[in-house]
């Protein structure tokens, strides 16, 4: 136990929390800019099973902003090269690898296996698909997104809370949210939006502080403000 002992110290954790940890399952889609930093915070606080998705490989442009990777990494499966990496860090934490998109087919018997899902994805609509899955699923959705200096945290579905669909109920068209391939990102921003991320992961598992349930956190990387904004579940 010498690894987790700084956190067991607290004690808001102590040693059952981190047999919740142990036992927690955590679905991460999209190992990138947020997944990286995502699945290196939960794995080095001992979460037990970490599920990661994405069919992606590894380029150079995703370098300055994606830790876990390095320059001879590239051209090789992100899942693979992740969970290489996990297993040096902390052979306590078991990933899953699924080197596919998360879509309509496999969607449902992925999400079977998991207590939580974190949206790390670049697009619309796995953004939707996440959150349907989430609400069938009767499981929290922990999302963020980034543009150019600036990012968005929340978490939907949170105890029967306000869904993804609750925020943003229209589907944008194909295109009018341009990607960080199109408009850029600063290297940081996704690395402090995934950690926020982590944050609110462990909250969940553990029971402790105050979730983003109903609550949606802008964050300006230009000027370091935050800003809250509340909303709340829709009827649909």
């Amino acid at each position: 136990m010498k690894r987790y002992e700084r956190q067991i110290t607290l004690p808001e954790i102590g040693l059952m929390g981190q047999l919740k940890l142990a036992e927690a399952r955590v679905l991460i889609v999209g190992v990138g800019g947020l997944g990286c930093p995502v699945l290196q915070n939960l794995a080095a606080v001992g979460v037990g099973k970490i599920g990661i998705i994405d069919r992606d490989i590894v380029e150079e442009s995703n370098l300055h902003r994606q830790h876990l990777y390095s320059l001879s990494d590239c051209g090789k499966t992100k899942v693979a090269v992740a969970a290489e990496a996990i297993a040096r860090q902390n052979p306590d934490t078991h990933v899953v690898q699924y080197a596919d998109c998360f879509s309509i087919d496999n969607a449902n018997q992925i999400a079977s296996y998991y207590d939580i899902i974190v949206d790390c994805s670049d697009n619309i609509e796995t953004r939707y698909l996440i959150n349907d899955v989430a609400v069938v699923k009767g499981i929290p959705m922990v999302y963020a997104s980034i543009h150019k200096f600036e990012g968005q945290l929340s978490v939907f579905n949170y105890q029967d809370g306000p869904t993804y669909r609750c925020l943003f109920p229209e589907k944008e068209r194909a295109g009018a949210i341009p990607s960080c391939n199109d408009s850029g990102v600063l290297g940081v921003m996704p690395n402090i939006l995934g950690a926020l991320q982590a944050n609110e992961v462990l909250k969940i598992i553990l029971g402790i502080g105050e979730i983003l349930n109903g609550k949606l956190i802008l964050y300006n990387g230009l000027n370091n403000a935050f800003q809250t904004i509340e909303f709340q579940k829709y009827k649909f």
